[in-house]
């Protein structure tokens, strides 16, 4: 009996953490993010300084629940979204800035590469709709 109820109790956490992932947080109306800089086509050094900015939505530091408010992810040559409802991955292209910042020091590889920005909520899941900003590309000399 007492395997039956530890059992029930892990199939019930596992069904309420699954429904938590899965419920992304509704985009505030007007929200926004932006690259400032640097400029689409940019030439930059291999360390280079991406600096953000959001309208309509606040920033807050990942694990704050606070309403409206979410942070930063860049993505790194990345070609499609990450999954809606699930946490954004945390790998070498997909960068999270969890203490709210508004930019960060990024070193790439001399080349090609595109950057993109998207906002994540408290727990690292994307909003619905997703807020991203315009993909740009910059050359790494």
């Amino acid at each position: 009996m007492k395997t039956f109820m530890s059992r029930a109790a892990l199939a019930g956490l596992l069904m309420g953490v699954s429904v938590l992932a899965s419920a992304a947080t509704p985009a505030p109306k007007g929200a926004e993010v932006s690259i400032v800089s640097p400029k689409d086509g940019a030439t930059v050094p291999q360390t280079v300084v991406v600096k953000f900015a959001v309208e309509n939505i606040s920033l807050a530091p990942a694990g704050d629940p606070t309403k409206n408010s979410g942070h930063h992810h860049l993505l790194i040559d990345v070609d499609e979204l990450p999954a809606a409802g699930a946490p954004i991955p945390k790998d070498d292209n997909h960068l999270h800035y969890g203490g709210a910042q508004t930019q960060a020091e990024v070193t790439l590889t001399p080349g090609k590469h595109t950057l993109q920005l998207e906002l994540g909520d408290s727990n690292h899941i994307p909003f619905d709709p997703p807020i991203v900003s315009e993909k740009i590309t910059v050359n790494v000399k």
